[in-house]
Protein backbone atom coordinates (compact mmCIF):
# COMPACT_ATOMS: atom_id res chain seq x y z
CA UNK A 1 0.00 0.00 0.00
CA UNK A 2 1.02 3.60 -0.17
CA UNK A 3 2.41 5.35 2.87
CA UNK A 4 -0.80 7.56 2.85
CA UNK A 5 -3.36 4.98 2.51
CA UNK A 6 -3.87 4.03 6.04
CA UNK A 7 -4.67 7.77 7.50
CA UNK A 8 -7.73 8.77 9.04
CA UNK A 9 -10.39 8.38 7.22
CA UNK A 10 -11.97 6.92 10.21
CA UNK A 11 -12.74 10.16 12.04
CA UNK A 12 -15.84 11.10 13.15
CA UNK A 13 -18.70 11.34 11.03
CA UNK A 14 -19.66 14.67 11.71
CA UNK A 15 -19.76 17.09 8.05
CA UNK A 16 -16.69 16.53 7.15
CA UNK A 17 -14.90 15.47 3.59
CA UNK A 18 -14.04 11.83 2.96
CA UNK A 19 -12.16 10.63 0.00
CA UNK A 20 -12.55 7.36 -2.67
CA UNK A 21 -10.04 4.35 -2.68
CA UNK A 22 -8.47 3.84 -5.77
CA UNK A 23 -4.63 2.01 -6.18
CA UNK A 24 -4.43 2.26 -2.66
CA UNK A 25 -4.72 6.16 -2.09
CA UNK A 26 -7.48 8.40 -1.53
CA UNK A 27 -8.59 10.49 -3.98
CA UNK A 28 -10.99 12.62 -4.88
CA UNK A 29 -12.84 12.94 -8.40
CA UNK A 30 -11.33 13.56 -11.14
CA UNK A 31 -13.83 16.60 -11.32
CA UNK A 32 -13.59 17.64 -8.17
CA UNK A 33 -17.12 17.41 -7.50
CA UNK A 34 -18.76 15.85 -4.59
CA UNK A 35 -22.56 15.02 -2.96
CA UNK A 36 -23.86 14.61 0.13
CA UNK A 37 -24.81 11.73 2.58
CA UNK A 38 -27.08 12.50 5.03
CA UNK A 39 -28.66 11.16 8.67
CA UNK A 40 -32.32 9.50 7.25
CA UNK A 41 -33.18 9.57 10.82
CA UNK A 42 -32.37 13.80 11.08
CA UNK A 43 -31.53 15.18 7.99
CA UNK A 44 -28.15 16.31 9.15
CA UNK A 45 -25.21 16.09 6.87
CA UNK A 46 -23.13 13.34 7.65
CA UNK A 47 -20.06 13.51 4.92
CA UNK A 48 -19.26 14.62 1.72
CA UNK A 49 -17.65 12.12 -0.60
CA UNK A 50 -16.31 12.38 -4.40
CA UNK A 51 -19.01 12.12 -7.23
CA UNK A 52 -16.82 9.72 -8.95
CA UNK A 53 -17.59 9.19 -12.71
CA UNK A 54 -16.41 7.80 -15.87
CA UNK A 55 -12.50 9.05 -15.62
CA UNK A 56 -12.47 7.55 -11.91
CA UNK A 57 -13.43 4.06 -13.02
CA UNK A 58 -10.69 4.07 -15.32
CA UNK A 59 -8.01 4.58 -12.97
CA UNK A 60 -9.99 2.39 -10.58
CA UNK A 61 -10.02 -0.63 -13.10
CA UNK A 62 -6.29 0.56 -14.59
CA UNK A 63 -5.21 -0.07 -10.58
CA UNK A 64 -7.21 -3.50 -10.15
CA UNK A 65 -5.61 -4.90 -13.78
CA UNK A 66 -1.83 -3.96 -12.90
CA UNK A 67 -2.14 -5.46 -9.20
CA UNK A 68 -4.21 -8.47 -10.96
CA UNK A 69 -0.99 -8.92 -13.43
CA UNK A 70 1.66 -7.96 -10.51
CA UNK A 71 2.26 -9.00 -6.77
CA UNK A 72 -1.41 -10.01 -6.35
CA UNK A 73 -1.11 -13.59 -8.88
CA UNK A 74 1.53 -14.31 -6.71
CA UNK A 75 0.07 -14.43 -3.37
CA UNK A 76 -0.38 -18.58 -2.72
CA UNK A 77 -3.82 -19.68 -1.65
CA UNK A 78 -2.18 -19.88 1.96
CA UNK A 79 -1.49 -16.00 1.96
CA UNK A 80 -4.28 -15.46 0.78
CA UNK A 81 -6.03 -17.43 3.47
CA UNK A 82 -3.95 -15.35 6.15
CA UNK A 83 -4.77 -11.43 4.55
CA UNK A 84 -8.88 -12.57 5.09
CA UNK A 85 -8.42 -14.27 8.71
CA UNK A 86 -6.26 -10.74 9.64
CA UNK A 87 -9.60 -8.77 7.87
CA UNK A 88 -11.43 -11.18 9.97
CA UNK A 89 -10.01 -9.90 13.46
CA UNK A 90 -10.16 -6.64 12.12
CA UNK A 91 -13.83 -6.49 11.89
CA UNK A 92 -14.06 -7.68 15.01
CA UNK A 93 -11.59 -4.82 16.57
CA UNK A 94 -13.73 -2.25 14.33
CA UNK A 95 -17.02 -3.23 14.79
CA UNK A 96 -18.29 -0.88 17.10
CA UNK A 97 -17.18 1.48 14.86
CA UNK A 98 -18.79 -0.47 11.64
CA UNK A 99 -22.14 -0.13 13.35
CA UNK A 100 -21.97 3.12 13.63
CA UNK A 101 -21.82 3.99 10.46
CA UNK A 102 -24.16 2.16 9.04
CA UNK A 103 -26.54 3.12 11.09
CA UNK A 104 -25.91 6.67 10.60
CA UNK A 105 -25.94 6.53 7.05
CA UNK A 106 -28.71 4.53 6.35
CA UNK A 107 -31.34 3.92 9.30
CA UNK A 108 -30.70 0.40 10.31
CA UNK A 109 -31.44 0.00 14.43
CA UNK A 110 -28.14 -0.22 16.00
CA UNK A 111 -29.12 -3.66 18.16
CA UNK A 112 -29.40 -5.05 14.35
CA UNK A 113 -26.35 -3.61 12.66
CA UNK A 114 -24.36 -5.12 16.11
CA UNK A 115 -26.24 -8.41 16.07
CA UNK A 116 -24.89 -8.97 12.41
CA UNK A 117 -21.22 -9.72 13.65
CA UNK A 118 -21.32 -13.11 13.18
CA UNK A 119 -22.60 -13.05 10.03
CA UNK A 120 -19.97 -10.71 8.79
CA UNK A 121 -16.99 -12.00 10.42
CA UNK A 122 -18.31 -15.50 10.06
CA UNK A 123 -18.08 -14.80 5.86
CA UNK A 124 -14.68 -13.68 5.85
CA UNK A 125 -13.44 -16.56 8.10
CA UNK A 126 -15.53 -18.89 5.73
CA UNK A 127 -14.06 -17.43 2.51
CA UNK A 128 -10.76 -17.74 4.25
CA UNK A 129 -10.58 -21.48 4.61
CA UNK A 130 -12.07 -21.69 0.93
CA UNK A 131 -8.99 -19.99 -0.20
CA UNK A 132 -6.69 -23.40 -0.01
CA UNK A 133 -9.82 -25.52 -0.42
CA UNK A 134 -10.23 -24.62 -4.29
CA UNK A 135 -9.26 -27.10 -7.16
CA UNK A 136 -9.31 -28.63 -10.13
CA UNK A 137 -9.73 -32.35 -10.96
CA UNK A 138 -7.53 -35.23 -13.22
CA UNK A 139 -10.10 -36.33 -15.06
CA UNK A 140 -9.89 -39.91 -17.16
CA UNK A 141 -10.49 -39.29 -20.72
CA UNK A 142 -11.25 -41.74 -24.19
CA UNK A 143 -8.40 -40.22 -26.62
CA UNK A 144 -5.94 -42.76 -27.74
CA UNK A 145 -2.79 -43.25 -26.71
CA UNK A 146 -1.52 -41.52 -23.19
CA UNK A 147 -2.78 -38.30 -22.66
CA UNK A 148 -3.28 -36.71 -19.10
CA UNK A 149 -6.25 -34.51 -18.42
CA UNK A 150 -7.37 -32.21 -16.63
CA UNK A 151 -8.95 -28.94 -14.87
CA UNK A 152 -7.22 -25.71 -13.37
CA UNK A 153 -9.63 -22.99 -11.40
CA UNK A 154 -8.16 -19.68 -12.21
CA UNK A 155 -9.59 -15.87 -11.02
CA UNK A 156 -11.84 -14.50 -13.39
CA UNK A 157 -9.77 -11.29 -12.99
CA UNK A 158 -11.11 -7.58 -12.90
CA UNK A 159 -14.31 -7.76 -10.96
CA UNK A 160 -16.97 -4.49 -10.95
CA UNK A 161 -19.05 -4.68 -7.93
CA UNK A 162 -22.05 -2.31 -7.68
CA UNK A 163 -24.22 -3.02 -3.89
CA UNK A 164 -27.06 -1.39 -2.13
CA UNK A 165 -27.31 0.95 0.46
CA UNK A 166 -29.74 -1.48 2.60
CA UNK A 167 -26.97 -3.44 3.82
CA UNK A 168 -23.36 -1.91 3.02
CA UNK A 169 -21.38 -4.31 5.05
CA UNK A 170 -22.82 -7.31 4.05
CA UNK A 171 -22.94 -6.68 0.90
CA UNK A 172 -19.46 -5.27 0.59
CA UNK A 173 -17.91 -8.46 1.93
CA UNK A 174 -20.43 -10.64 -0.21
CA UNK A 175 -18.18 -9.25 -3.16
CA UNK A 176 -14.52 -8.82 -1.66
CA UNK A 177 -14.96 -11.71 0.38
CA UNK A 178 -14.61 -14.15 -2.68
CA UNK A 179 -12.47 -12.01 -4.92
CA UNK A 180 -9.87 -12.03 -2.26
CA UNK A 181 -10.00 -16.10 -1.49
CA UNK A 182 -10.29 -17.13 -5.31
CA UNK A 183 -7.05 -14.02 -6.53
CA UNK A 184 -9.54 -11.62 -8.03
CA UNK A 185 -9.39 -7.89 -7.93
CA UNK A 186 -12.42 -5.15 -7.04
CA UNK A 187 -13.37 -2.11 -7.87
CA UNK A 188 -16.65 -1.20 -5.66
CA UNK A 189 -19.28 1.18 -6.34
CA UNK A 190 -21.41 1.53 -3.01
CA UNK A 191 -24.69 3.49 -3.62
CA UNK A 192 -24.79 7.20 -2.99
CA UNK A 193 -27.66 6.89 -0.72
CA UNK A 194 -24.92 5.06 2.08
CA UNK A 195 -21.47 5.25 0.85
CA UNK A 196 -19.39 5.59 4.41
CA UNK A 197 -19.03 2.29 5.45
CA UNK A 198 -17.38 1.04 2.02
CA UNK A 199 -14.85 3.60 2.28
CA UNK A 200 -14.16 2.52 5.84
CA UNK A 201 -13.60 -1.20 5.26
CA UNK A 202 -11.30 0.05 2.74
CA UNK A 203 -9.29 1.67 5.72
CA UNK A 204 -9.52 -1.91 7.20
CA UNK A 205 -8.31 -3.31 4.17
CA UNK A 206 -5.82 -1.05 4.18
CA UNK A 207 -4.89 -1.73 7.61
CA UNK A 208 -4.86 -5.43 7.15
CA UNK A 209 -2.06 -4.91 4.07
CA UNK A 210 -4.21 -5.90 1.08
CA UNK A 211 -2.01 -4.51 -1.59
CA UNK A 212 -2.56 -1.85 -3.48
CA UNK A 213 -5.30 -1.92 -6.25
CA UNK A 214 -6.62 -5.38 -5.35
CA UNK A 215 -9.30 -3.41 -3.55
CA UNK A 216 -11.13 0.02 -5.05
CA UNK A 217 -13.93 1.64 -3.95
CA UNK A 218 -15.36 4.51 -6.06
CA UNK A 219 -18.07 6.66 -4.88
CA UNK A 220 -20.61 8.22 -7.32
CA UNK A 221 -24.29 7.83 -8.85
CA UNK A 222 -25.13 4.39 -10.70
CA UNK A 223 -25.79 6.93 -14.13
CA UNK A 224 -22.25 8.46 -13.71
CA UNK A 225 -20.31 6.00 -11.83
CA UNK A 226 -21.89 2.55 -12.01
CA UNK A 227 -22.65 2.54 -15.94
CA UNK A 228 -19.36 2.81 -16.74
CA UNK A 229 -18.35 -0.02 -14.67
CA UNK A 230 -20.50 -2.33 -16.07
CA UNK A 231 -19.56 -1.09 -19.69
CA UNK A 232 -15.71 -1.11 -18.82
CA UNK A 233 -14.53 -3.27 -21.39
CA UNK A 234 -11.03 -3.75 -18.77
CA UNK A 235 -13.83 -5.52 -15.92
CA UNK A 236 -13.94 -9.29 -16.66
CA UNK A 237 -17.20 -10.10 -14.11
CA UNK A 238 -19.60 -7.45 -13.05
CA UNK A 239 -21.72 -8.61 -9.61
CA UNK A 240 -24.68 -6.89 -8.67
CA UNK A 241 -27.57 -6.45 -5.87
CA UNK A 242 -30.61 -3.90 -6.35
CA UNK A 243 -33.25 -3.58 -8.19
CA UNK A 244 -34.41 -5.73 -11.24
CA UNK A 245 -34.47 -2.99 -13.92
CA UNK A 246 -31.09 -1.93 -13.32
CA UNK A 247 -29.97 -5.34 -13.27
CA UNK A 248 -31.52 -5.75 -16.68
CA UNK A 249 -29.47 -2.56 -17.72
CA UNK A 250 -26.24 -4.25 -16.52
CA UNK A 251 -26.94 -7.15 -18.70
CA UNK A 252 -27.25 -4.95 -21.17
CA UNK A 253 -24.24 -2.87 -21.03
CA UNK A 254 -22.07 -6.11 -20.12
CA UNK A 255 -22.52 -7.17 -23.64
CA UNK A 256 -19.73 -5.60 -25.30
CA UNK A 257 -17.08 -7.56 -23.93
CA UNK A 258 -19.37 -10.35 -22.68
CA UNK A 259 -17.84 -10.11 -19.29
CA UNK A 260 -19.56 -12.60 -16.58
CA UNK A 261 -22.35 -11.60 -14.64
CA UNK A 262 -24.09 -12.31 -11.30
CA UNK A 263 -27.03 -10.56 -10.12
CA UNK A 264 -29.18 -10.67 -6.92
CA UNK A 265 -31.94 -8.70 -7.96
CA UNK A 266 -36.19 -7.76 -6.41
CA UNK A 267 -38.39 -10.07 -4.89
CA UNK A 268 -42.18 -9.95 -3.81
CA UNK A 269 -41.73 -12.79 -1.19
CA UNK A 270 -44.51 -14.53 -0.06
CA UNK A 271 -45.01 -16.03 3.44
CA UNK A 272 -47.31 -18.89 4.02
CA UNK A 273 -48.81 -19.37 7.06
CA UNK A 274 -50.53 -22.88 8.02
CA UNK A 275 -53.71 -23.48 10.32
CA UNK A 276 -51.54 -25.58 12.71
CA UNK A 277 -48.51 -23.17 12.76
CA UNK A 278 -47.61 -21.77 16.50
CA UNK A 279 -49.26 -18.60 16.61
CA UNK A 280 -46.97 -17.28 19.37
CA UNK A 281 -43.67 -17.96 17.20
CA UNK A 282 -45.33 -17.28 13.90
CA UNK A 283 -46.66 -13.80 14.39
CA UNK A 284 -43.50 -11.98 15.85
CA UNK A 285 -41.51 -13.73 12.97
CA UNK A 286 -43.76 -13.34 9.77
CA UNK A 287 -43.79 -9.66 10.94
CA UNK A 288 -40.33 -9.12 11.46
CA UNK A 289 -40.09 -10.42 7.83
CA UNK A 290 -40.80 -7.47 6.55
CA UNK A 291 -40.55 -4.80 9.30
CA UNK A 292 -36.99 -5.56 9.95
CA UNK A 293 -35.20 -2.76 8.16
CA UNK A 294 -38.56 -1.15 7.52
CA UNK A 295 -38.94 -3.22 5.10
CA UNK A 296 -35.63 -2.37 3.01
CA UNK A 297 -34.52 -6.02 2.46
CA UNK A 298 -35.12 -7.41 -0.87
CA UNK A 299 -36.15 -10.83 0.62
CA UNK A 300 -38.53 -8.90 2.86
CA UNK A 301 -41.86 -11.53 3.04
CA UNK A 302 -44.57 -8.85 2.18
CA UNK A 303 -47.02 -11.32 0.79
CA UNK A 304 -48.67 -13.03 3.61
CA UNK A 305 -50.94 -16.17 2.33
CA UNK A 306 -52.65 -17.08 6.10
CA UNK A 307 -55.02 -20.23 6.25
CA UNK A 308 -58.25 -18.43 6.80
CA UNK A 309 -59.55 -20.43 9.37
CA UNK A 310 -56.91 -18.39 11.85
CA UNK A 311 -56.74 -15.48 9.41
CA UNK A 312 -58.75 -12.98 11.44
CA UNK A 313 -56.66 -14.08 14.45
CA UNK A 314 -53.32 -13.57 12.89
CA UNK A 315 -53.86 -10.27 11.17
CA UNK A 316 -55.28 -8.61 14.71
CA UNK A 317 -52.09 -10.50 16.43
CA UNK A 318 -50.24 -8.78 13.72
CA UNK A 319 -51.53 -5.38 13.96
CA UNK A 320 -51.10 -5.23 17.53
CA UNK A 321 -47.45 -6.52 17.62
CA UNK A 322 -46.44 -3.71 14.81
CA UNK A 323 -48.43 -1.06 16.85
CA UNK A 324 -45.96 -2.01 20.27
CA UNK A 325 -42.61 -1.92 18.13
CA UNK A 326 -40.24 0.89 18.72
CA UNK A 327 -39.72 3.43 16.09
CA UNK A 328 -36.73 6.03 16.36
CA UNK A 329 -33.50 6.94 15.39
CA UNK A 330 -31.17 4.06 14.85
CA UNK A 331 -28.43 5.14 16.70
CA UNK A 332 -30.54 4.33 20.05
CA UNK A 333 -30.34 1.01 21.13
CA UNK A 334 -33.82 0.73 22.33
CA UNK A 335 -35.09 1.14 18.44
CA UNK A 336 -36.99 -1.56 16.76
CA UNK A 337 -38.21 0.41 13.51
CA UNK A 338 -35.66 3.12 12.12
CA UNK A 339 -36.03 5.91 9.09
CA UNK A 340 -36.10 4.86 5.02
CA UNK A 341 -32.74 5.77 3.31
CA UNK A 342 -33.87 9.08 1.60
CA UNK A 343 -36.87 11.15 1.27
CA UNK A 344 -37.01 9.69 -2.49
CA UNK A 345 -37.88 6.34 -0.78
CA UNK A 346 -40.18 7.40 1.60
CA UNK A 347 -42.07 9.52 -1.24
CA UNK A 348 -41.98 6.16 -2.77
CA UNK A 349 -43.49 4.19 -0.09
CA UNK A 350 -46.34 7.00 0.67
CA UNK A 351 -47.49 6.39 -2.92
CA UNK A 352 -47.82 2.80 -2.10
CA UNK A 353 -49.72 3.55 0.64
CA UNK A 354 -52.16 5.38 -1.51
CA UNK A 355 -52.43 2.58 -3.81
CA UNK A 356 -53.48 0.08 -1.17
CA UNK A 357 -56.14 2.47 -0.27
CA UNK A 358 -57.54 3.29 -3.75
CA UNK A 359 -57.40 -0.31 -4.56
CA UNK A 360 -59.51 -1.10 -1.90
CA UNK A 361 -57.50 -3.00 0.47
CA UNK A 362 -58.40 -2.37 4.22
CA UNK A 363 -55.99 -0.81 6.42
CA UNK A 364 -55.25 -2.67 9.62
CA UNK A 365 -52.72 -0.45 10.93
CA UNK A 366 -49.89 1.95 10.16
CA UNK A 367 -50.25 3.70 6.72
CA UNK A 368 -48.92 7.06 7.58
CA UNK A 369 -45.52 9.22 8.09
CA UNK A 370 -44.88 9.70 11.16
CA UNK A 371 -44.17 13.46 11.11
CA UNK A 372 -44.18 14.92 14.85
CA UNK A 373 -41.75 16.11 17.15
CA UNK A 374 -37.79 14.54 16.72
CA UNK A 375 -39.51 12.34 13.79
CA UNK A 376 -39.87 15.67 11.89
CA UNK A 377 -36.72 16.26 10.64
CA UNK A 378 -36.59 11.81 9.32
CA UNK A 379 -38.00 9.70 7.31
CA UNK A 380 -40.47 7.36 8.83
CA UNK A 381 -43.09 5.22 8.60
CA UNK A 382 -45.45 3.40 10.51
CA UNK A 383 -45.54 -0.69 10.61
CA UNK A 384 -48.26 -0.85 7.90
CA UNK A 385 -50.44 -3.92 7.64
CA UNK A 386 -53.26 -4.18 4.76
CA UNK A 387 -55.88 -6.64 4.69
CA UNK A 388 -58.42 -7.59 2.29
CA UNK A 389 -56.04 -7.70 -0.35
CA UNK A 390 -56.08 -8.79 -4.14
CA UNK A 391 -53.20 -10.27 -5.84
CA UNK A 392 -53.36 -7.88 -8.75
CA UNK A 393 -53.19 -4.86 -6.60
CA UNK A 394 -50.32 -2.94 -6.99
CA UNK A 395 -48.98 -3.43 -2.69
CA UNK A 396 -49.20 -7.50 -3.56
CA UNK A 397 -47.58 -7.32 -6.95
CA UNK A 398 -44.73 -4.42 -6.98
CA UNK A 399 -42.08 -4.43 -4.50
CA UNK A 400 -42.24 -1.69 -2.34
CA UNK A 401 -39.17 -1.54 -0.36
CA UNK A 402 -40.83 -0.42 2.95
CA UNK A 403 -42.46 -1.85 6.15
CA UNK A 404 -45.78 -2.91 4.21
CA UNK A 405 -47.62 -6.07 4.85
CA UNK A 406 -50.09 -7.44 2.10
CA UNK A 407 -52.45 -9.89 4.20
CA UNK A 408 -53.96 -12.65 1.64
CA UNK A 409 -56.03 -15.21 3.05
CA UNK A 410 -56.23 -19.12 1.31
CA UNK A 411 -58.19 -22.07 1.31
CA UNK A 412 -55.95 -24.89 0.19
CA UNK A 413 -52.27 -25.47 0.51
CA UNK A 414 -52.67 -25.95 -3.97
CA UNK A 415 -53.89 -22.89 -4.03
CA UNK A 416 -51.47 -21.07 -1.59
CA UNK A 417 -48.72 -22.21 -3.27
CA UNK A 418 -50.29 -21.82 -7.14
CA UNK A 419 -50.59 -18.01 -5.92
CA UNK A 420 -46.90 -18.04 -4.11
CA UNK A 421 -45.42 -18.50 -7.45
CA UNK A 422 -47.80 -16.36 -9.28
CA UNK A 423 -45.33 -13.38 -9.04
CA UNK A 424 -42.19 -12.73 -11.99
CA UNK A 425 -39.69 -13.11 -8.61
CA UNK A 426 -38.42 -16.03 -7.20
CA UNK A 427 -35.92 -14.67 -3.88
CA UNK A 428 -37.21 -16.05 -0.96
CA UNK A 429 -40.21 -17.37 0.96
CA UNK A 430 -41.79 -18.39 4.23
CA UNK A 431 -43.56 -21.33 5.52
CA UNK A 432 -45.05 -21.47 9.14
CA UNK A 433 -45.89 -25.13 10.23
CA UNK A 434 -46.25 -28.05 12.80
CA UNK A 435 -46.75 -30.36 10.51
CA UNK A 436 -42.72 -31.82 8.80
CA UNK A 437 -43.99 -33.19 5.45
CA UNK A 438 -45.99 -30.45 4.68
CA UNK A 439 -43.22 -28.24 5.41
CA UNK A 440 -41.02 -30.09 2.91
CA UNK A 441 -43.93 -30.82 0.12
CA UNK A 442 -44.24 -26.89 0.20
CA UNK A 443 -40.40 -26.01 0.38
CA UNK A 444 -40.07 -28.23 -2.82
CA UNK A 445 -42.84 -26.62 -4.15
CA UNK A 446 -42.29 -22.60 -4.05
CA UNK A 447 -40.12 -21.63 -6.86
CA UNK A 448 -37.68 -19.07 -5.04
CA UNK A 449 -33.70 -19.48 -4.29
CA UNK A 450 -34.28 -19.74 -0.10
CA UNK A 451 -37.22 -21.55 1.56
CA UNK A 452 -37.42 -20.68 5.10
CA UNK A 453 -39.67 -23.16 7.35
CA UNK A 454 -40.61 -21.64 11.05
CA UNK A 455 -37.66 -18.90 10.74
CA UNK A 456 -37.17 -16.10 8.06
CA UNK A 457 -33.80 -13.76 7.50
CA UNK A 458 -31.37 -17.50 7.95
CA UNK A 459 -28.40 -16.74 6.14
CA UNK A 460 -25.13 -19.09 6.57
CA UNK A 461 -21.77 -18.21 4.99
CA UNK A 462 -21.98 -22.35 3.68
CA UNK A 463 -25.12 -22.23 2.48
CA UNK A 464 -25.88 -20.75 -1.11
CA UNK A 465 -28.03 -17.62 -1.68
CA UNK A 466 -29.95 -16.03 -4.75
CA UNK A 467 -32.97 -16.18 -6.75
CA UNK A 468 -35.31 -17.82 -9.45
CA UNK A 469 -36.94 -16.11 -12.35
CA UNK A 470 -36.32 -12.05 -12.17
CA UNK A 471 -35.01 -12.12 -8.77
CA UNK A 472 -31.32 -12.75 -10.79
CA UNK A 473 -29.00 -15.61 -11.30
CA UNK A 474 -25.60 -16.86 -9.74
CA UNK A 475 -25.43 -17.86 -6.15
CA UNK A 476 -23.69 -15.94 -3.13
CA UNK A 477 -22.62 -18.02 0.11
CA UNK A 478 -21.16 -21.40 -0.32
CA UNK A 479 -18.74 -23.21 -2.59
CA UNK A 480 -20.63 -22.10 -5.62
CA UNK A 481 -20.36 -18.14 -4.66
CA UNK A 482 -16.62 -19.19 -4.77
CA UNK A 483 -17.01 -20.80 -8.58
CA UNK A 484 -18.29 -17.70 -9.82
CA UNK A 485 -15.64 -15.75 -9.48
CA UNK A 486 -13.06 -18.53 -11.15
CA UNK A 487 -12.84 -19.78 -14.56
CA UNK A 488 -11.85 -23.52 -15.55
CA UNK A 489 -9.65 -24.52 -17.87
CA UNK A 490 -9.07 -27.56 -19.49
CA UNK A 491 -5.49 -28.89 -19.64
CA UNK A 492 -4.33 -32.15 -22.18
CA UNK A 493 -0.54 -33.63 -22.02
CA UNK A 494 0.45 -36.41 -24.14
CA UNK A 495 2.98 -38.24 -22.27
CA UNK A 496 3.31 -41.26 -24.88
Amino acid sequence: MSAGSNVAQRQPIDGRHRKMFIGGDWVDAVSGETFETRNPATGAVLATVPRGGKQDIDAAVRAARAAFDGEWSRFKPYERQVLLLRIADLFEKHWEEICHSDTLDMGLPISRTRANRNRVVGMLRFYGGMATALHGETIDNSLPGEVVSFTHREPVGVVGAIIPWNAPTAASIWKIGPALATGCTVVLKPSEEAPLTPLLIADIMAEAGVPAGVVNIVTGTGREAGSPLAEHMGVDKIVFTGSTATGQSIIRASAGNLKRVSLELGGKSPVIVCADADLEKAVPVAAMSVFANSGQICIAGSRLFVERSIHDEFIARLAAYAEGLRIGDGIDPATEIGPLVSPRQLERVTGYLASGREEGARLVTGGTRLTEGTFAAGNFIAPTVFAGVRDDMRIAREEIFGPVISALPFDTLDEAVERANDTPYGLAAGVFTRDVAKAHRLSRRIRAGSVWVNTYHAIDPAVPFGGYKMSGYGREGGVEHLHEYLNTKGVFIRID
